[in-house]
């Protein structure tokens, strides 16, 4: 199979033929329609996740269809089309069967803790539980913009944030977690405040149901900003980015007993960010995480997708080759670009 991989950290990512997976006892290998490109994949690629081991071939969202399959796999079938949470979980495991896979014990993680799909095949284990069919409607680049950021959004906004009508939802970095969160909050019915540094990000966060955006490169009290917009501080506030600066803004700008979500990854320097503790105490204040999304959870996505609640398709930027996704890939800490990029031809 034609892949892309990378034999160091922060090394060259190259594009060759590498040996076609095959499936474990439990898993399936998937013929990869689409996969995105998510800064996930270049945290990996920068070295910040132990679970890689080198060589390795990045990529956690995508959607494609079976072509082969596991002797005890019973759900799934040669030819259907799927897509998988980023993170699997084993379904044995205490958290599995409390029904939160999303931090199984003994994760398996395609593009972290196995080879990904930047690939034109990719191996998945645990695919009963794991695996999600698709309608015959949602296209493999739309599904494959699911996976990562969009559902993660969606487990934040509505699984950890309970976030309902009339609320106010500040979100800050409007990349593909952000835009994604902005469009789900607004379906229910929120009053989001979009935050970035890129005015061409906050205009189109706007098309997508921001009610009101606030540029931090030119508003120096961001939290402040925020608490006079929405009289008095937001009921939820996502830190979209994953950055010290942005995670300590979305604590800030709460009003009391409000909900801050981190699903930016917090990484290297920022892994251990200053927060506003004392504000959390006096205030009642929340401080939850969000990590991928239960594969019985994307029913209620697929729903609202079905019904144009929500219009994942909106997100969609650049479709591009399998080689050029290995570049820009290296680049992605630039920021460049608006929406999420997929690629689509390998």
């Amino acid at each position: 199979m034609r892949a892309a991989f990378f034999e160091e950290f922060q090394g060259p990512i190259e594009v060759q033929k590498l040996p076609d997976p095959e499936p474990a006892e439990d898993g399936v290998v998937i013929e990869v329609g689409a996969t995105g490109l998510c800064r996930s994949d270049w945290h990996g690629w920068m070295g910040h996740d132990p679970d890689i081991q080198l060589p390795h071939v990045p990529g956690h969202e995508f959607a494609g269809s079976i072509v082969a399959i596991g002797k005890n796999v019973k759900r799934f079938r040669v030819g259907d089309r799927v897509t998988v949470p980023f993170v699997s979980g084993c379904g044995h495991c205490p958290e599995c069967r409390s029904g939160n896979q999303q931090v199984c014990d003994r994760q398996f993680q395609p593009g972290f803790t196995a080879w990904g799909s930047f690939a034109e095949y990719v191996a998945i284990d645990y695919a009963d539980g794991n695996l999600v069919a698709l309608p015959e409607e949602l296209d493999y680049v739309t599904a494959a913009s699911l996976g990562c950021r969009f559902a993660t959004s969606f487990r934040g906004v509505i699984d950890q944030g309970q976030v309902r009508a009339g609320q106010w939802v500040a979100v800050h970095g409007c990349g593909g977690v952000g835009l994604s969160a902005i469009m789900i909050a607004a379906a229910t019915g929120a009053n989001v405040i979009a935050v970035d540094i890129d005015d061409e990000k906050l205009a189109f966060a706007k098309t997508i149901g921001a009610n009101a955006t606030i540029n931090a490169k030119s508003i120096k009290d961001v939290a402040g900003a925020v608490r006079d917009l929405s009289g008095g501080g937001a009921h939820i506030s996502v830190d979209g980015l994953g950055s010290a600066v942005t995670c300590f803004n979305s604590v800030s700008c709460l009003r009391k007993r409000g909900k801050h979500i981190q699903i930016g990854l917090m990484t290297g320097d920022h892994a251990h960010a200053k927060i506003p503790m004392d504000r959390v105490v006096a205030h009642e204040l929340e401080v939850l995480g969000s990590h991928g999304m239960q594969a019985f959870r994307y029913d209620a996505m697929l729903d609202m997708i079905a019904t144009g609640k929500i219009v994942p398709q909106k997100l969609i930027g650049d479709r591009i080759t399998l080689a050029e996704g290995a570049t820009a890939l290296m680049n992605m800490d630039s920021f460049v670009g608006t929406g999420v990029t997929v690629i689509d031809r390998f």
